[in-house]
């Protein structure tokens, strides 16, 4: 089972790069990167953070695959 992300496709239609958004959450921009390649799942705060910057729910953002 594997956590699937839509986090590059949100930060797309805003214009936000790797940095700034981890910026905003609290993290490196190397998490934001892993997070992005399925390399690291998020913390349930750290999934809630980032889903709030993008005006979503965490389901919207995160769904995991067989």
């Amino acid at each position: 089972m594997g956590l699937q992300t839509k986090m590059k496709e949100y930060r797309a239609k805003t214009g936000m790069r790797q940095e700034e958004l981890a910026k905003l959450v609290g993290v490196r921009r190397e998490t934001i990167g892993n997070l992005e390649n399925g390399k690291y799942n998020p913390s349930l705060r750290l999934a809630m953070d980032i889903a709030a910057v993008f005006e979503c729910t965490v389901e919207e953002l995160f769904r995991f695959t067989d």
